[in-house]
C-alpha cells in the first residue's frame, strides 16, 4: 500500500492512566450553578491538590487532543428544592453534611449561600469504581467500570488515613443506559451530558 501522508503525525490510540480508587485531596477549581429540568445542582470542578496524583485533572486535559476537550474532576452536588418531602429531606442533609466539611476544612470559612464562595476551597473526596453499561455505535454492547467521585468528606479524614473506599456502586439489574450518557472515555472518567460541563480550563 502506498505511504499515509498524515501517518507520522498521527497519535496512537493508548490506554490513558486512571486514577486509582480511594481518598485525595481536592482542590476546588471551578463553580457553576446548574439549573434542570429535574433539578439544580452546583457543579463543581476539581483537582487533586497534593500527593501523588497531583494535578492529576490537570494533566489529563493537556494529554487531550481532540476537539472536545473536556475537564474529568467533576462533582455534582444536587440542590435540596426545599419542598419538604422525604426525598429531599435526605437531600438536604446531604446538602449540609458537604457544606460542613467544607467549614471543617478550611480555616475562618463559613458557607454563605454563595456558591462561587466555594472556589479556591479545599476538599476530601472519597473515589469509587462505578459500573457501567451501554450500546455502542456499533449496536455492540460495552461494559466495565470507570473512576467515580463517590463523596465529599473533611480533609482531615483524608489526611489521617481513617476512611474506607466506598464499595463498588452497581447499576440496576433493569437500568437503561442512554447511548449517549453514561459513556466513560478512556480513562475511565464519565463525560459529561452536554450543557453541564463548561469550556476549560479555569482562569
Amino acid at each position: 500500500m502506498r505511504k499515509l501522508s498524515g501517518y507520522e503525525k498521527a497519535q496512537a490510540y493508548s490506554d490513558t492512566e486512571r486514577l486509582p480508587v480511594g481518598g485525595y485531596v481536592l482542590k476546588i477549581m471551578d463553580v457553576k450553578y446548574q439549573e434542570n429540568s429535574w433539578g439544580d445542582v452546583i457543579l463543581l470542578s476539581f483537582d487533586i491538590a497534593e500527593g501523588e496524583q497531583k494535578d492529576f485533572f490537570s494533566a489529563n486535559w493537556k494529554a487531550q487532543t481532540g476537539e472536545d476537550k473536556k475537564w474529568k474532576g467533576t462533582y455534582r452536588l444536587h440542590v435540596p428544592k426545599d419542598d419538604g418531602s422525604e426525598q429531599d429531606n435526605w437531600t438536604m442533609r446531604r446538602f449540609k453534611t458537604v457544606m460542613g466539611a467544607f467549614e471543617d476544612s478550611n480555616s475562618g470559612y463559613h458557607w454563605n449561600w454563595d456558591e462561587q464562595s466555594l472556589k479556591g476551597k479545599l476538599i476530601g473526596a472519597l473515589f469509587n469504581n462505578k459500573e457501567y453499561s451501554f450500546e455502542d455505535n456499533s449496536k455492540n454492547n460495552r461494559h466495565g467500570f470507570f473512576t467515580n467521585c463517590h463523596s465529599l468528606v473533611t480533609v482531615e479524614k483524608i489526611c489521617s488515613g481513617k476512611f474506607e473506599i466506598p464499595a463498588d456502586t452497581l447499576l440496576k439489574e433493569n437500568r437503561q443506559q442512554n447511548s449517549g450518557y453514561g459513556k466513560p472515555d478512556a480513562d475511565g472518567f464519565m463525560n459529561i451530558p452536554d450543557g453541564i460541563d463548561e469550556e476549560l480550563p479555569f482562569n
